[in-house]
């Protein structure tokens, strides 16, 4: 039985298991998802949300008797990035301030296929992964840039700027008295004598 058994060891030594929860914390702040296996994400899971709640306090007090202070110090003993431990008092913490917890969420995705160890997402709440995310913004790029001709496109308006007439609507050269192409050249050209 596993009675005051309280975390998992994750088959490293005190000092390194620190190390990866903080690394992990400090990256799934900053992109607010990650990858990893799920005894990692499930260790994970109470550290961020730990800081989370300090974050979430700090910035419901306001800054009344340097509380904001002491709580973005004691997020900085934790994660030394200054940028995301901003980020979180910034933007995180307000985003949470009406939820009473549970700020991640772990879903399993599978297997890695290299050592076969279970592969969970583990991401904050309230920020979805859309896996098409960076395929629709690149589609959405695509349309709004003006679209570039082809050799063919280029050469038959060369062409049309050559002949000096602009295309209608119908696709025909358009005449001073309104005729088409083929009317203009028939009145125009005499007939032959004798034949057909």
């Amino acid at each position: 039985m596993r009675h005051n058994v309280a975390h998992r060891k994750l088959g490293r030594v005190t000092e390194h298991r620190i190390a990866l929860l903080r690394n992990q914390a400090i990256a799934l702040l900053r992109h607010e998802r990650i990858e990893t296996t799920v005894p990692k994400a499930k260790e994970l899971r109470p550290f961020v949300e730990r800081l989370i709640t300090i974050a979430k306090r700090a910035v419901a007090s306001g800054d009344a008797n340097g509380k904001a202070l002491h709580a973005r110090r004691l997020v900085l003993a934790e994660l030394p990035d200054k940028a995301v431990v901003g980020k979180l008092f910034e933007t995180l913490a307000p985003r949470f301030a009406e939820r009473p917890g549970g700020y991640t969420r772990i879903l399993r995705i599978g297997f890695r296929r290299g050592d076969s160890a279970e592969v969970a997402q583990i991401e904050l709440v309230g920020s979805e992964y859309n896996p098409r995310a960076a395929q629709e913004k690149k589609a959405e790029k695509e349309a709004a840039k003006p679209k570039t001709k082809g050799v063919g496109e280029r050469l038959k308006a060369a062409a049309q700027r050559m002949r000096g007439g602009k295309k209608d609507e119908g696709g025909s050269k358009a005449q001073a008295g309104g005729q088409t192409r083929g009317a203009a050249r028939k009145s125009t050209t005499p007939r032959k004598a004798g034949g057909s």
